[in-house]
């Protein structure tokens, strides 16, 4: 097509939707900027933006809570009887099979920035481990590695990031050798992003020839995958089953027997992990059924009756909380990604840069916009089947968010502490604690030295005696 024909039929889609404001600095821009906004319009479907502005921008459209909402079934962290306990025992060997013949992978979507943790980098880049400062990343790398040595297996490793943080990201795994790990095992993608708007629907821009952006959600993971070549790749390798976690979760067991062997067993397409919640309003999503298929339901959309309402015996009604960890069949990627499927889309209010008519560039100091994003859990209800498992908080979930307060640095570097201070007790070693019951030393258990806490039982002669005040790496 000719270039003013080009042009043409741009500013005609532009005026038809309201959005001729992105041509506003056109005549400023060279030729390289022209053709590169341009594409960027092409780019966008501009129907389903005419409906993301009336029903997410404009307004905030909460979808209707269903009357028939129940709560969600799960397995627990252990058997409740003889017949579940056989069920796991069969489950365990099953999940360990597939490990050890490579049907399981790793996948952690690392698109954020470590903003809010006053760290300039991808937030996988973090360091965190209570002794040696391991990064996230390193965390993983090294329980990837210690999962492949254990089952004698090759375990590659998807990593998602965003246009944010890709190329820092592909760096620092240059720069770190991988961890360890083999480059061809390990494979890094983006996700893709959703155009930022303002108040009254208009789509903003970043600078004069670039449209304000920004990662289109965890559930963006999905189409990723395929669109990545991601899913090809696992294909290829017979990869089955996908360990999917988030990149601030430093307990997180990626490879457990038992969570993969149950959703294998139970043919399920997504399953997920929970703990109970701490009460009626932790900000986590909760888990139920509506009209008969699994769910999650933001803590922010939970009517209050509903958050609040009991079992006879005190329990929480909805207590299952969602913790961001799932196990997913690369069948049911394929699948949807077949069906051209997209998830619904959430609304966030938030302080997003922009250049006004003006040219100025705008730090705004207070929300100005919307950004949206779809949630990955969402794609739940499209499951044939879903399973919950159980976990036990402070042994897979402490998430890092923040940098001090509630899932914090400091409550992750606890909660590793804990964690290993509670492996060794297991074993019988003796820990030294403050008169408040909490461990009076630092300790960090590489997943080299052990992955779970019966790895301990093996390894006693290596554990030297601990002081208080000790700072004891076992690596």
């Amino acid at each position: 097509m000719p270039a003013k024909k080009r042009v043409e039929n741009i500013k005609k889609l532009l005026r038809e939707h309201s959005q001729s404001y992105l041509l506003t600095f056109w005549e400023q821009l060279d030729t390289a900027q022209r053709q590169n906004l341009l594409a960027q319009i092409e780019q966008l479907d501009f129907a389903k933006i005419d409906y993301w502005v009336a029903n997410f921008v404009k307004e905030s459209a909460c979808a209707a809570i269903s009357p028939d909402i129940v709560a969600a079934w799960s397995y627990g962290p252990v058997p409740a009887n003889a017949e579940q306990e056989r069920r796991y025992a069969k489950a365990g060997k099953l999940g360990r099979k597939l490990i050890s013949t490579g049907k399981v992978a790793a996948f952690v979507v690392a698109g954020g920035q470590a903003t809010r943790l006053e760290f300039d980098g991808p937030k996988g880049d973090f360091p965190i481990s209570p002794v040696k400062n391991k990064t996230l990343f390193q965390i993983f790398a090294e329980s990837i590695t210690a999962v492949s040595q254990k089952y004698r297996a090759i375990c590659p490793w998807y990593v998602m990031t965003s246009p944010l943080n890709h190329a820092p990201t592909i760096e620092i795994f240059r720069s770190n050798h991988y961890y360890g790990l083999d480059e061809k095992d390990v494979f890094i993608f983006q996700q893709g992003t959703l155009p930022n708007f303002s108040f009254d629907g208009k789509i903003l821009l970043a600078d004069k020839a670039n449209i304000a952006s920004s990662p289109d959600g965890h559930g963006g993971s999905l189409k990723a995958l395929y669109e990545s070549g991601a899913l090809d790749d696992m294909k290829r390798r017979g990869v089955e089953f996908l360990s999917y976690f988030q990149v601030d979760n430093p307990l997180v067991n990626i490879f457990d027997p038992l969570f993969i062997g149950l959703h294998a067993l139970d043919k399920a397409e997504m399953s997920s992990r929970a703990v109970i919640k701490t009460g009626p309003y932790e900000k986590v999503g909760n888990f139920c059924l509506i009209d008969g298929r699994l769910t999650v339901i933001e803590y922010s959309d939970l009517p209050d009756e509903l958050a609040e309402k009991r079992n006879p015996d005190g329990s929480l009604v909805f207590e299952l909380g969602s913790i961001a960890i799932h196990i997913i069949s690369t069948s049911f990627v394929e699948k949807l990604n077949a069906k051209g499927f997209s998830l619904p889309l959430h609304r966030a209010v938030k302080k997003i840069p922009y250049i006004d008519q003006k040219g100025n560039s705008v730090e705004p100091d207070r929300p100005n916009g919307v950004k949206l994003e779809s949630f990955v859990f969402d794609a739940l209800p499209l499951a044939s089947k879903s399973i919950i498992l159980q976990t036990l908080r402070d042994q897979e979930f402490a998430p890092t968010k923040n940098i001090t307060g509630v899932d914090s640095v400091e409550t992750t570097r606890q909660m590793m502490v804990a964690r290993a201070a509670g492996w060794l007790e297991s074993a019988g070693v003796s820990i030294p604690k403050k008169p408040d019951g909490s461990v009076d030393c630092l300790i960090e258990i590489a997943p080299g030295f052990a992955l779970e806490k019966d790895d301990i039982k093996e390894k006693l002669n290596q554990i030297p005696k601990i002081k208080p005040g000790d700072r004891i790496y076992l690596g």
